[in-house]
């Protein structure tokens, strides 16, 4: 039992030194005798969790999405029946933190659509199905505003919450160049403040 719970622990000390360095050095530029040095794990041990670099940066891309998906269907869930202000609370402390880290990194998703979204079958599967699920908690918050009467109805929640998606993205490689969070306030208010409301 003991093993089990060990090679789950090394997994995960895989996958979070994997979305930090990829965060910060991207998928080329990020070798895996880095990562195993970091967390002191034998190359072959890798392989037995993975199989190569490809499928680990695949896994990394999953691993680095579900607590952003946590977090905002946390925030929807506490919303008492104000689901725009749990849009707006989560955007507001997402752009906090990247001021707080001086823009560093942005959206792995983002970097990684850039670098490999066209080069690799299986990390171009795994951001889209990170992406889609993202877009699927914003359908469901912006559904919710919907019905709440904040939210134009005559656009469908899914046509909006695409629209914010792929605006989002744009915004975060702005900001990136910028090093300013402007493009994302500007984003969330055009989008969240102007043209998304009722």
């Amino acid at each position: 039992m003991e093993k089990i719970k060990q090679k789950d622990i090394n997994r995960e000390n895989l996958l979070n030194e994997g979305v930090a360095l990829l965060m910060q050095q991207g998928y080329h530029g990020t070798g895996l005798k880095e990562i195993l040095d970091a967390v002191k794990i034998p190359k072959g041990s890798f392989y037995n969790y993975f199989g190569s670099k490809e499928n680990f940066a695949a896994e990394i891309i999953n691993h680095y999405i579900e607590p952003y998906l946590v977090q905002l269907n946390g925030y929807l869930d506490e919303s008492e029946g104000n689901a725009l202000a749990a849009l707006n609370r989560y955007l507001q402390e997402g752009i906090a933190e990247l001021e707080r880290t001086e823009f560093k990194g942005g959206c792995l998703l983002g970097n990684l659509m850039g670098e490999v979204g066209d080069t690799s079958e299986i990390c171009r599967n795994a951001l889209q199905v990170s992406l889609n699920s993202y877009r699927d908690v914003w359908e469901i918050g912006l559904s919710r505003a919907q019905s709440e009467g904040t939210i134009r109805s005559d656009k469908t929640a899914r046509e909006m919450a695409d629209l914010w998606v792929n605006a989002w993205q744009g915004a975060l490689l702005r900001m990136k160049i910028e090093q300013s969070t402007a493009p994302l306030k500007q984003c969330q208010q055009a989008l969240l403040g102007d043209f998304f409301k009722a």
